[in-house]
């Protein structure tokens, strides 16, 4: 039989604010295990919410950039339920109006555009961070109480490598507008997918199986492939697809049982009664929109007018890290190719090389825009801007400083360089005429004892140039 998938993924983001979503404790990731945790956090009795003005302004952003309805007024619910991750016992959220409603985000794959609608956007907190020992578990409260969004897809989405596109899209929204810094090994990203299979063509939903907390786009796509041929694999057999909830393991590559679903959970919704609702002004809400910085998307339109290729302007926004030094680089030195090919091939190896981010790149970009500058005017080498960029690593010292201490700036001087090639004419009479008796190799004497003369000071470009032009009319000495 022919099974098509339905899958629907549920994002939560963990918002880049300096305190938590009620509270004024300190929002940091790595602090010392319950050192960032307040009596609000913890939900003791009289403490009072107040809602983080930052979370709202990061939420308006993110439903703005998924063509969302914003709801410009904020209201509250309690999630009731008792695990050890909520120590109040309940979550403070956004069920029946959250902030952004019906929107979509475009993925493209094979060249082909595939919209993905997404339901609802919604602020809530984060749990704590459980640690599961043998004999105990283990509660770190620093991360309860942090500002999270929910985004919730519609069941758009039909196989694994959609399904991936799809969350690459989010995060780069999320990291782009500098909502969260979208670090997926770290929990800021977290995704749940909800995958069920049919026949295709039916309008018939599967049996509905969750996938939880998957932290990487590459794991998104083989727990959905993975899980898509289970499903399959039991419905040729005859067998039932049973309503439950899975996790991927990396090792076995397959998704693994963690407990069962019979019926949904009542969590006995209601408004949260210690935050009335709040009415967000028009000028906020544009303020929230037009502060926003760059998305990926209109720097990939940007970078293809200033030159650079499709495919190049991709990979420079994989890592916003490498365009914003890109943008500043800009700034000084306006040549938008001949930058990505530096960045791509020296920057990008000399990172590799020192096991470094591109945000712990701190060259000053005015010193490499000076190099490139350098090189483009042919005062110094392509390989000699090497030389040089290596030591402005270790020094972050003047470029046209360091060319002058080590001898390496070009004479580009085209009457003195001229005047060098006659005198290498008149010098080597035999290899003119080997020259004009089609010997190839002639030329490449000729520059080089030009080069020679020069003590290799002399642009090679030049002295080529000048040297083919001379040689059109030299007349060998009889």
């Amino acid at each position: 039989m022919n099974y098509e998938a339905v899958i629907g993924i549920e994002i939560h983001v963990e918002m880049k604010t300096k305190s938590k979503m009620f509270s004024s404790s300190a929002n940091v990731f790595g602090a010392d295990t319950n050192s960032k945790v307040s009596p609000i956090d913890m939900g003791f009795p009289g403490a009072m919410p107040v809602v983080n003005k930052k979370a709202v302004e990061n939420a308006i952003r993110v439903a703005h950039a998924l063509h969302m309805h914003i709801d410009q007024e904020l209201w509250f619910d309690r999630k009731n339920y008792f695990y050890s991750d909520l120590p109040k016992g309940f979550q403070i959220t956004q069920q029946r109006r959250p902030i952004g409603s019906n929107g979509y985000v475009d993925i493209e794959i094979e060249d082909q555009i595939h919209r993905i609608r997404i339901e609802r956007l919604h602020m809530e907190e984060d749990t704590c961070k459980q640690l599961h020992l043998s004999d105990c578990s283990l509660l770190d409260y620093n991360r309860a109480g942090t500002p999270l969004i929910e985004i919730v897809s519609m069941p758009d989405i039909r196989t694994g490598e959609e399904a991936s596109r799809y969350v690459d899209a989010i995060r780069s929204i999320v990291i782009y507008s500098d909502v969260s810094d979208g670090k997926m090994e770290e929990g800021s990203l977290r995704c749940d997918v909800n995958v069920s299979i049919r026949e295709k063509g039916s309008n018939v939903f599967g049996t509905k199986v969750e996938i939880k907390n998957l932290n990487s786009t590459a794991n998104v796509q083989k727990a959905i492939d993975y899980e898509i041929k289970r499903q399959s694999a039991l419905l040729e057999e005859k067998q039932q697809v049973e309503q439950e909830t899975r996790r991927y393991d990396e090792t076995k590559k397959e998704t693994i049982l963690m407990r069962k679903k019979t019926d949904s959970v009542d969590y006995k919704y209601f408004t949260e009664p210690n935050i009335p609702p709040i009415r967000i002004s028009d000028a906020f809400v544009q303020n929230a929109i037009d502060t926003c910085p760059e998305l990926a998307d209109s720097k990939v339109a940007r970078y293809r007018k200033l030159g650079l290729s499709l495919q190049e302007a991709l990979q420079m926004t994989a890592d916003r890290g490498l365009t914003m030094y890109f943008d500043e680089c800009l700034k000084y030195f306006q040549d938008a190719k001949a930058l990505w090919n530096f960045l791509e091939v020296d920057v990008i190896s000399y990172l590799n090389k020192h096991a470094l981010k591109t945000e712990d790149f701190h060259l000053d970009p005015r010193l490499l825009s000076k190099l490139l500058e350098m090189i483009a005017k042919k005062e110094i080498s392509y390989a000699q801007g090497r030389k040089v960029f290596e030591i402005m690593c270790e020094k972050e010292e003047d470029p046209k400083m360091i060319a002058d201490r080590l001898g390496l700036v070009q004479n580009s001087n085209e009457d003195e360089i001229k005047q060098l090639c006659i005198e290498v004419l008149k010098e080597n009479p035999q290899s003119v005429m080997d020259f004009r008796g089609g010997k190839d190799r002639a030329m490449g004497f000729l520059v080089g004892q030009a080069m020679k003369k020069s003590k290799g000071k002399a642009n090679p470009q030049i002295v080529s140039k000048l040297l083919l032009e001379l040689l059109k009319t030299w007349e060998i000495p009889s």
